[in-house]
């Protein structure tokens, strides 16, 4: 199943768990990890469309960036947040994993297999 993507952070528990949930059920995802390789903004406009959710509710809010970027601001227009999480990727909630046109956060881990 080589159509998985997993975007990665090595460091988050939730993460690996997630990583290994995949490998448990025989899925060999592609790993991006985003942290090294950063996400371009047609990346995280693509996230945003299979998950169906706005820029804000793929970041992560309790982040020092976050706040430090004054990015609960209600007036940042959604590329001013979309522009934040490819400037800043560690904003970016972790894990994603994508398979084709369906995509979930991995929080809890378990969300994932309803896309595998």
């Amino acid at each position: 199943m080589s159509d998985i993507t997993i975007y990665h952070n090595p460091r988050c528990s939730k993460s690996r768990q997630t990583l290994q949930l995949l490998i448990d059920n025989n899925v060999t995802p592609t790993i991006i990890e985003y942290l090294k390789v950063g996400v371009s903004k047609d990346e995280v406009i693509s996230l945003l469309t299979k998950l169906a959710i706005s820029p804000r509710q793929l970041m992560r809010i309790k982040d020092a960036d976050y706040k430090e970027q004054n990015l609960a601001d209600d007036s940042l227009s959604d590329d001013d947040l979309i522009n934040a999480i490819v400037k800043t990727p560690k904003l970016l909630e972790r894990p994603v994993v994508v398979n084709n046109t369906k995509a979930a956060i991995g929080r809890p881990p378990e969300a994932v297999l309803d896309i595998i």
